[in-house]
Protein backbone atom coordinates (compact mmCIF):
# COMPACT_ATOMS: atom_id res chain seq x y z
CA UNK A 1 0.00 0.00 0.00
CA UNK A 2 1.57 3.12 -0.95
CA UNK A 3 1.72 6.35 1.30
CA UNK A 4 -0.76 8.26 -1.17
CA UNK A 5 -3.00 5.30 -0.76
CA UNK A 6 -3.02 5.15 3.01
CA UNK A 7 -3.51 9.12 2.74
CA UNK A 8 -6.51 8.72 0.91
CA UNK A 9 -8.13 6.08 2.41
CA UNK A 10 -7.76 8.14 5.46
CA UNK A 11 -9.76 11.23 4.17
CA UNK A 12 -12.07 9.13 2.58
CA UNK A 13 -12.88 7.82 6.02
CA UNK A 14 -13.08 11.44 7.64
CA UNK A 15 -15.35 12.78 5.19
CA UNK A 16 -17.89 10.41 6.15
CA UNK A 17 -17.41 10.89 9.54
CA UNK A 18 -18.18 14.40 8.93
CA UNK A 19 -20.71 14.04 6.71
CA UNK A 20 -23.16 11.45 9.18
CA UNK A 21 -22.14 14.43 11.75
CA UNK A 22 -23.57 16.79 9.19
CA UNK A 23 -26.32 15.13 7.82
CA UNK A 24 -27.46 14.15 11.48
CA UNK A 25 -27.24 18.16 12.16
CA UNK A 26 -29.22 18.89 9.02
CA UNK A 27 -32.04 16.46 9.72
CA UNK A 28 -32.38 17.23 13.40
CA UNK A 29 -32.64 21.06 12.35
CA UNK A 30 -35.09 20.61 9.78
CA UNK A 31 -37.26 18.03 12.58
CA UNK A 32 -38.60 14.92 12.88
CA UNK A 33 -42.38 14.18 12.89
CA UNK A 34 -44.12 15.16 15.74
CA UNK A 35 -47.31 14.75 15.40
CA UNK A 36 -47.48 10.83 14.57
CA UNK A 37 -47.42 7.74 16.74
CA UNK A 38 -45.76 5.00 16.63
CA UNK A 39 -45.61 2.94 13.00
CA UNK A 40 -47.31 -0.41 12.93
CA UNK A 41 -45.86 -2.74 10.46
CA UNK A 42 -49.13 -2.79 7.95
CA UNK A 43 -48.87 -5.04 4.63
CA UNK A 44 -48.83 -8.39 5.88
CA UNK A 45 -50.18 -10.83 3.89
CA UNK A 46 -53.35 -13.08 4.16
CA UNK A 47 -57.07 -11.30 5.81
CA UNK A 48 -55.01 -8.46 6.75
CA UNK A 49 -56.68 -5.47 4.96
CA UNK A 50 -53.33 -3.73 3.80
CA UNK A 51 -52.76 -0.14 1.55
CA UNK A 52 -49.22 0.40 0.13
CA UNK A 53 -48.13 3.57 -1.63
CA UNK A 54 -45.17 3.24 -3.16
CA UNK A 55 -43.30 7.04 -3.72
CA UNK A 56 -40.21 7.83 -5.77
CA UNK A 57 -38.55 8.83 -8.65
CA UNK A 58 -36.91 6.56 -12.51
CA UNK A 59 -35.22 3.73 -10.10
CA UNK A 60 -38.44 3.27 -8.73
CA UNK A 61 -40.53 3.75 -11.40
CA UNK A 62 -38.43 1.31 -13.78
CA UNK A 63 -38.53 2.97 -17.19
CA UNK A 64 -37.64 0.95 -20.12
CA UNK A 65 -38.66 -2.24 -18.44
CA UNK A 66 -42.00 -3.64 -20.31
CA UNK A 67 -44.70 -3.53 -19.90
CA UNK A 68 -44.48 0.27 -18.98
CA UNK A 69 -48.20 0.93 -17.40
CA UNK A 70 -47.65 4.87 -17.86
CA UNK A 71 -45.95 6.22 -19.87
CA UNK A 72 -45.45 9.62 -18.85
CA UNK A 73 -43.59 8.68 -16.05
CA UNK A 74 -41.94 5.90 -17.50
CA UNK A 75 -43.27 3.17 -15.04
CA UNK A 76 -43.14 -0.73 -15.26
CA UNK A 77 -45.86 -3.39 -13.50
CA UNK A 78 -42.48 -5.23 -12.84
CA UNK A 79 -40.68 -2.15 -10.65
CA UNK A 80 -40.37 -3.62 -7.45
CA UNK A 81 -42.96 -1.89 -5.62
CA UNK A 82 -45.26 -3.67 -8.29
CA UNK A 83 -43.39 -7.20 -7.18
CA UNK A 84 -43.48 -6.25 -3.58
CA UNK A 85 -47.30 -5.97 -3.70
CA UNK A 86 -48.44 -9.26 -5.62
CA UNK A 87 -45.61 -11.17 -3.21
CA UNK A 88 -47.42 -9.54 0.02
CA UNK A 89 -50.99 -9.77 -1.49
CA UNK A 90 -51.87 -6.23 -0.67
CA UNK A 91 -55.34 -5.32 -1.16
CA UNK A 92 -54.41 -1.55 -2.06
CA UNK A 93 -51.72 -1.06 -4.31
CA UNK A 94 -51.27 2.70 -5.62
CA UNK A 95 -48.13 3.39 -7.19
CA UNK A 96 -46.87 7.17 -8.28
CA UNK A 97 -43.43 6.60 -8.59
CA UNK A 98 -42.00 8.84 -11.80
CA UNK A 99 -39.06 9.15 -13.86
CA UNK A 100 -37.41 12.49 -13.05
CA UNK A 101 -39.10 13.61 -9.99
CA UNK A 102 -37.29 15.17 -6.99
CA UNK A 103 -38.56 15.94 -3.46
CA UNK A 104 -40.26 18.80 -5.01
CA UNK A 105 -42.42 16.62 -7.15
CA UNK A 106 -43.68 15.54 -3.48
CA UNK A 107 -45.93 18.23 -3.34
CA UNK A 108 -46.28 19.31 -6.88
CA UNK A 109 -47.84 17.81 -10.01
CA UNK A 110 -45.29 16.10 -12.91
CA UNK A 111 -47.26 15.76 -16.25
CA UNK A 112 -50.10 14.74 -16.07
CA UNK A 113 -49.09 12.87 -12.22
CA UNK A 114 -50.80 14.60 -9.35
CA UNK A 115 -48.55 15.03 -6.32
CA UNK A 116 -46.87 12.00 -4.95
CA UNK A 117 -47.99 12.57 -1.69
CA UNK A 118 -51.71 12.89 -2.53
CA UNK A 119 -51.71 9.53 -2.61
CA UNK A 120 -51.16 8.81 1.05
CA UNK A 121 -54.22 9.02 3.03
CA UNK A 122 -54.74 7.96 6.78
CA UNK A 123 -55.62 4.28 6.00
CA UNK A 124 -52.36 3.50 4.33
CA UNK A 125 -50.23 1.58 6.49
CA UNK A 126 -47.14 1.25 4.19
CA UNK A 127 -45.32 3.72 2.26
CA UNK A 128 -42.24 3.19 0.70
CA UNK A 129 -39.75 6.10 -0.58
CA UNK A 130 -36.91 6.26 -2.59
CA UNK A 131 -35.98 9.73 -3.46
CA UNK A 132 -32.81 12.07 -3.65
CA UNK A 133 -30.71 10.82 -6.94
CA UNK A 134 -32.28 13.84 -8.86
CA UNK A 135 -31.94 16.36 -5.77
CA UNK A 136 -28.34 15.96 -5.80
CA UNK A 137 -28.61 15.77 -10.20
CA UNK A 138 -27.43 11.89 -10.95
CA UNK A 139 -28.41 12.83 -14.59
CA UNK A 140 -25.90 15.91 -15.04
CA UNK A 141 -23.07 14.04 -12.67
CA UNK A 142 -23.16 11.17 -15.51
CA UNK A 143 -23.01 13.48 -18.30
CA UNK A 144 -20.58 16.08 -17.04
CA UNK A 145 -18.08 13.16 -16.16
CA UNK A 146 -18.53 11.32 -19.44
CA UNK A 147 -17.84 14.42 -21.36
CA UNK A 148 -14.86 15.13 -18.93
CA UNK A 149 -13.40 11.84 -19.25
CA UNK A 150 -11.26 12.52 -22.37
CA UNK A 151 -9.19 15.55 -21.00
CA UNK A 152 -7.58 13.01 -18.60
CA UNK A 153 -8.91 8.91 -18.97
CA UNK A 154 -6.39 7.88 -16.40
CA UNK A 155 -6.74 10.52 -14.24
CA UNK A 156 -9.41 12.33 -12.22
CA UNK A 157 -10.89 15.09 -14.09
CA UNK A 158 -14.72 14.75 -13.14
CA UNK A 159 -13.43 15.21 -9.29
CA UNK A 160 -11.09 18.25 -9.64
CA UNK A 161 -14.34 19.47 -11.52
CA UNK A 162 -16.51 19.19 -8.51
CA UNK A 163 -13.75 20.17 -6.23
CA UNK A 164 -12.70 23.30 -7.96
CA UNK A 165 -14.13 25.52 -5.69
CA UNK A 166 -12.07 24.86 -2.52
CA UNK A 167 -14.57 21.91 -1.05
CA UNK A 168 -16.35 18.72 -2.83
CA UNK A 169 -19.92 20.05 -4.61
CA UNK A 170 -21.58 16.91 -4.40
CA UNK A 171 -20.97 16.65 -1.06
CA UNK A 172 -22.73 20.08 -0.32
CA UNK A 173 -25.33 19.08 -2.20
CA UNK A 174 -26.03 15.51 -0.35
CA UNK A 175 -26.16 17.67 2.73
CA UNK A 176 -29.02 20.39 1.14
CA UNK A 177 -30.82 17.29 0.18
CA UNK A 178 -31.41 15.47 3.64
CA UNK A 179 -33.93 18.51 5.12
CA UNK A 180 -35.87 17.83 1.70
CA UNK A 181 -36.00 14.60 2.43
CA UNK A 182 -36.62 14.86 5.90
CA UNK A 183 -39.11 17.23 4.80
CA UNK A 184 -41.16 14.61 2.58
CA UNK A 185 -41.17 11.90 5.69
CA UNK A 186 -42.68 13.97 8.32
CA UNK A 187 -45.88 14.93 5.86
CA UNK A 188 -45.76 11.28 4.98
CA UNK A 189 -45.93 10.71 8.60
CA UNK A 190 -48.27 13.72 9.18
CA UNK A 191 -50.77 11.87 6.80
CA UNK A 192 -50.63 8.29 7.59
CA UNK A 193 -49.92 8.57 11.39
CA UNK A 194 -50.21 4.95 11.63
CA UNK A 195 -48.41 3.80 8.28
CA UNK A 196 -44.65 1.87 8.35
CA UNK A 197 -42.53 4.28 6.40
CA UNK A 198 -39.49 2.53 4.86
CA UNK A 199 -36.92 4.48 2.84
CA UNK A 200 -34.93 2.62 -0.13
CA UNK A 201 -31.74 3.40 -0.78
CA UNK A 202 -29.89 3.47 -4.63
CA UNK A 203 -27.94 -0.16 -5.35
CA UNK A 204 -24.65 -0.43 -6.68
CA UNK A 205 -24.40 1.94 -10.07
CA UNK A 206 -20.34 1.06 -10.66
CA UNK A 207 -17.98 -1.26 -9.36
CA UNK A 208 -17.54 -1.20 -5.58
CA UNK A 209 -13.73 -2.33 -5.86
CA UNK A 210 -13.07 1.11 -7.60
CA UNK A 211 -12.49 -0.48 -11.01
CA UNK A 212 -13.25 1.40 -14.05
CA UNK A 213 -14.49 0.32 -17.60
CA UNK A 214 -13.93 2.52 -19.86
CA UNK A 215 -15.78 2.60 -22.84
CA UNK A 216 -18.55 0.58 -21.92
CA UNK A 217 -18.88 3.45 -18.78
CA UNK A 218 -16.87 6.64 -20.13
CA UNK A 219 -15.75 7.98 -17.08
CA UNK A 220 -11.77 8.21 -16.08
CA UNK A 221 -10.24 5.94 -14.15
CA UNK A 222 -9.71 7.62 -11.31
CA UNK A 223 -12.73 9.66 -11.14
CA UNK A 224 -14.95 5.70 -10.71
CA UNK A 225 -14.16 5.30 -6.92
CA UNK A 226 -14.80 9.31 -6.64
CA UNK A 227 -18.41 8.74 -7.90
CA UNK A 228 -18.68 5.25 -5.95
CA UNK A 229 -17.57 7.40 -2.89
CA UNK A 230 -20.39 10.03 -3.80
CA UNK A 231 -23.19 7.53 -4.19
CA UNK A 232 -22.19 5.90 -1.03
CA UNK A 233 -22.21 8.92 0.71
CA UNK A 234 -25.67 9.64 -0.78
CA UNK A 235 -27.04 6.58 0.63
CA UNK A 236 -25.19 7.50 4.19
CA UNK A 237 -27.42 10.25 4.34
CA UNK A 238 -30.81 8.55 3.56
CA UNK A 239 -30.15 6.31 5.90
CA UNK A 240 -29.39 8.60 8.42
CA UNK A 241 -32.40 10.86 7.78
CA UNK A 242 -34.73 7.64 7.97
CA UNK A 243 -33.41 6.58 11.26
CA UNK A 244 -33.63 10.05 12.91
CA UNK A 245 -37.36 10.26 11.33
CA UNK A 246 -39.00 6.82 12.57
CA UNK A 247 -38.41 4.99 9.08
CA UNK A 248 -36.67 1.86 8.13
CA UNK A 249 -34.00 1.99 5.48
CA UNK A 250 -33.54 -0.40 3.17
CA UNK A 251 -29.77 -1.08 1.68
CA UNK A 252 -29.90 -1.84 -2.26
CA UNK A 253 -26.44 -1.50 -2.59
CA UNK A 254 -24.72 -4.50 -1.11
CA UNK A 255 -27.18 -7.07 -3.03
CA UNK A 256 -26.68 -5.44 -5.69
CA UNK A 257 -22.64 -5.33 -5.72
CA UNK A 258 -21.08 -7.18 -8.07
CA UNK A 259 -23.84 -6.66 -10.71
CA UNK A 260 -22.48 -3.48 -11.44
CA UNK A 261 -23.11 -1.30 -14.74
CA UNK A 262 -19.36 -2.76 -15.11
CA UNK A 263 -20.04 -6.13 -15.77
CA UNK A 264 -20.80 -8.49 -18.28
CA UNK A 265 -25.06 -7.86 -20.15
CA UNK A 266 -25.48 -11.57 -18.75
CA UNK A 267 -24.27 -10.21 -14.63
CA UNK A 268 -25.74 -7.11 -14.65
CA UNK A 269 -28.04 -5.99 -13.16
CA UNK A 270 -27.57 -2.25 -13.69
CA UNK A 271 -27.70 -1.19 -17.79
CA UNK A 272 -24.32 1.16 -18.68
CA UNK A 273 -25.01 4.00 -20.79
CA UNK A 274 -26.16 2.21 -23.84
CA UNK A 275 -27.95 -0.39 -22.51
CA UNK A 276 -28.35 -4.17 -24.02
CA UNK A 277 -31.45 -4.78 -21.57
CA UNK A 278 -34.93 -3.27 -21.58
CA UNK A 279 -34.20 -0.71 -19.38
CA UNK A 280 -33.03 3.20 -19.06
CA UNK A 281 -29.31 4.09 -19.16
CA UNK A 282 -27.78 3.90 -15.84
CA UNK A 283 -30.52 2.14 -14.16
CA UNK A 284 -31.95 -1.17 -12.87
CA UNK A 285 -33.22 -3.51 -15.61
CA UNK A 286 -35.48 -6.41 -14.62
CA UNK A 287 -33.15 -8.98 -12.53
CA UNK A 288 -32.11 -5.09 -10.81
CA UNK A 289 -35.51 -4.35 -9.75
CA UNK A 290 -36.35 -8.12 -8.62
CA UNK A 291 -33.25 -7.27 -6.34
CA UNK A 292 -34.44 -4.55 -4.90
CA UNK A 293 -37.26 -6.13 -4.05
CA UNK A 294 -36.00 -9.15 -2.37
CA UNK A 295 -33.90 -6.70 0.11
CA UNK A 296 -37.10 -4.67 0.69
CA UNK A 297 -39.22 -7.59 1.45
CA UNK A 298 -36.51 -9.20 4.19
CA UNK A 299 -36.99 -5.55 5.91
CA UNK A 300 -40.42 -6.38 5.37
CA UNK A 301 -40.30 -9.79 6.57
CA UNK A 302 -38.52 -8.99 9.57
CA UNK A 303 -39.95 -6.02 11.08
CA UNK A 304 -39.24 -3.06 12.10
CA UNK A 305 -35.26 -2.70 12.68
Amino acid sequence: MTRRTRTSGAAARRCTTVLLAAVSSCALTAGTAGTATAAAPGGQSGGHRSAYVALGDSYTSGPGIPAQVDAVCARSDRNYPSLIARSRHVTSFTDVSCGGATTAEMWQAQGTNKPQLDAVRRDTDLVTLQIGGNDIGFGSIISTCAGLSAQDLSGDPCRRHYNAGGYDALTVKILQTAPKVTRVLRAVHARAPHARVVVVGYPALLPDDGTGCYPTVPFAAKDFPYLRDTQKHLNLMLRTVAHLNRADYVDTYRPTVGHDMCKAPADRWIEPLVPTSPAAPAHPNAKGQEAMARALLKTLTRGKV
